[in-house]
């Protein structure tokens, strides 16, 4: 029966490890095609069908056309100020959110949270959000990429209850010490959550990483303050339509022809432009994914 059980344990192993391995296959392939593309020839790249496994020809002309736009380097820029300084604040609001509402002796507690959730599933709509903030005379300013989205509510919940989980002895104990909130919070209750608060860190990067639609709407007139993503998107726009208005299409009687080869490779440098740098940040970021949701995710 031990033998029986023994072979079953092996063969059950190997049907495993084949479908993980198709299966990553599967994910991870459209990545190495866009990056086997970005430096591909554009003549070889369109003859070329099937499966793409290394790049045709190899050469760097559409990273040239990309960071040929000035307007690359100031989107770099820009995104790194609203990754920053926009996570900082979201991550720090929502701590703040979370630790009010973990708080049993907190009355109001109950209503927030109806209140909170409430707005997860309804919303005024974007022409009342664009009043708003034109009232709030943030039209036009950086902090009308940031202050509208200070708080996401699913992850108020997830540090709520992470926060929750901390034992309440060691929260008594350092109020008995003259401990207030702030040094509870800070000192006692986020290092003991870290790992959620990790994951709320890295979801709010991301997201304000791969952001541009409000960028599109609260900036109109400020295209000096747009992110990286609606440079490059504008790149897309402009490239595949044929026109030349960002000066980056090479000018002459066969532009049309050279156009039309290039433009899946522009198009592919771009996504690599915009994808390579916060995925260079997961590796590190990954080992606290699994535990922080789960921790704020169980409550005991």
């Amino acid at each position: 029966m031990v033998e029986k059980n023994a072979v079953g344990n092996r063969i059950f192993s190997i049907f495993l490890y084949l479908f993980l391995s198709i299966l990553a296959f599967v994910c991870l392939y459209p990545m190495l095609h866009v990056l086997f593309g970005s430096f591909s020839d554009p003549r070889l790249l369109t003859k070329h069908t099937g499966l793409l496994f290394h790049p045709l020809g190899r050469t760097l002309e559409g990273y040239r056309i990309v960071f040929h736009n000035p307007n690359i380097w100031t989107g770099y820029g820009n995104t790194l100020f609203y990754v920053i300084a926009g996570t900082i604040t979201r991550t720090l609001m929502t701590m703040l959110g979370g630790y009010v509402l973990m708080q049993k002796d907190f009355m109001p507690r109950r209503f927030l949270m109806i209140f909170f959730v409430f707005t997860m599933y309804f919303g005024g709509g974007l022409i009342p959000d664009y009043l708003l903030i034109t009232r709030l005379h943030l039209l036009n300013t950086r902090w009308a990429i940031i202050i509208p989205s200070l708080i996401g509510t699913w992850n108020m919940i997830i540090l709520r209850t992470a926060f929750a989980q901390v034992p309440p002895s060691l929260e008594e104990s350092a109020r008995l010490d003259g401990a207030g909130d702030v040094t509870i919070l800070f000192r006692i209750v986020l290092p003991a959550a870290k790992a959620s608060v990790a994951v709320i860190v890295m979801y709010y990067a991301v997201g304000e990483w791969n952001s541009w639609f409000a960028a599109a709407i609260y900036l109109p007139a400020k295209r000096n303050l747009y992110p990286l993503q609606l440079f490059l998107r504008e790149i897309l726009i402009t490239y595949s339509r044929g026109g030349n208005e960002t000066g980056i299409v090479n000018t002459g009687a066969d532009a049309d022809a050279i156009r039309a080869l290039i433009e899946d490779v522009v198009r592919y440098c771009t996504i690599c432009v915009a994808t390579i740098p916060i995925l260079c940040i997961y590796p590190f970021a990954q080992r606290y994914f699994v535990k922080g949701v789960m921790m704020g995710s169980i409550k005991e």
